[in-house]
């Protein structure tokens, strides 16, 4: 008989309260993988999107279900068992990753649980100098921001645009970084900041001194002024937001200078974009062990910090979804084990 676990399973799209804790068979780990005894897991817009069945996106790009999902792609916790093609990865380590993302994008990785399989490639251990909470909110937000600005570090098609996502410099550059608060746009503007950026953070009022002492150098309210108004002459925008009107950022960047759109659907400024010499850009993030420990050592040593705006028991994962359904995040919402 099989040993069972507790998770959040997803039965059907809808709202949070789709959102069922339930009993269901513990994996079993293949030959490259580890098992792995969640003590944290972080959630992120894919976790929402799909929920709700992507109902954002056009019908033909929309996910067949194959119900019960279980959702989640990050985790933090300790290795309980291990496949036979596994080297370098031992009992009792603590760990952390992305797992199978995005080959998983439309189905869920199934970290909203106690235990899930993880590929041994997409996980690095977890920096002994902080806990399994801020390490679980740290995977998908940190890669994304370190694909974006330090490094791909793969060659997959871009599902967003038929040319490769390159990272621009840094160094003495400004850089205006709207969504600031938020999972990505927090780690984007201590990444920039750290590489020798002069950084601009765009974000409600109440996010302020937050991201002043994470090192912007300027900071603009969004709810009273619009920054495309009162900001010229930047090298880089990174716009951590999406929706309607991306575009409007484009007349505050140099000739010359670069757009990266964290979620380009929407974005209709192509050609305005050419007139004035701008590459805009976007790329998937991917599951990549090598740059968690890479940049596992920033977190290590508290170059890097991972801002956490709530935690919920794993039991209470709709309370945690409307949470995040809310706005006004200043860093990652938690489920924990225990």
């Amino acid at each position: 008989m099989a040993e069972m676990m507790k998770a959040i399973q997803l039965w059907e799209f809808g709202g949070p309260e789709v959102l069922h804790y339930t009993e269901v068979p513990r994996p079993i780990v293949k030959a490259d993988e580890v098992l792995v005894h969640v003590r944290a897991a972080s959630l992120n817009p894919p976790d929402l999107y799909l929920r709700d069945g992507y109902r954002t996106l056009p019908p033909e790009w929309r996910p067949d279900a194959n119900f019960p999902l279980i959702l989640g792609t990050d985790v933090s916790g300790v290795v309980v068992d291990k496949g036979h093609h596994v080297s370098g990865v031992n009992m009792g380590d603590e760990i952390y990753s992305m797992v199978r993302f995005p080959q998983n994008l439309m189905k869920g990785s199934g970290t909203y649980a106690e235990y899930v399989c993880v590929p041994a490639s997409e996980l690095a251990l977890k920096p002994k100098s902080i806990n399994h909470v801020q390490a679980a909110g740290a995977p998908m937000s940190l890669l994304t921001a370190w694909q974006f600005l330090i490094e791909p570090e793969h060659d997959a098609p871009n599902p967003f645009q038929s040319f490769p996502h390159r990272a621009v410099p840094l160094e003495g550059r400004t850089v205006l970084v709207n969504g600031a608060a938020g999972g990505v746009g927090h780690l984007m503007v201590q990444i920039a900041k750290w590489k020798g950026a002069r950084v601009i953070a765009v974000a409600s009022g109440k996010h302020e001194a937050f991201l002043r002492e994470l090192g912007a150098n300027e900071f603009i309210d969004y709810t009273k002024v619009a920054a495309e108004t009162v900001v010229r002459e930047v090298d880089l925008t990174i716009d951590a937001v999406g929706g309607s009107n991306m575009e409007r950022f484009l007349r505050i960047i140099k000739p010359g200078g670069a757009m990266f759109l964290v979620n380009p659907l929407g974005f209709s400024g192509q050609d305005e974009a050419a007139k004035r010499n701008i590459t805009v850009t976007s790329t998937q993030v991917r599951s990549n062990g090598k740059q968690l420990a890479e940049a596992g050592r920033l977190l290590g040593n508290g170059t890097l910090r991972v801002m956490i705006d709530s935690t919920w028991p794993m039991a209470k994962a709709a309370a945690a979804h409307e949470r995040a359904a809310q706005g006004g995040i200043q860093g990652k919402v938690l489920l924990i084990n225990g």
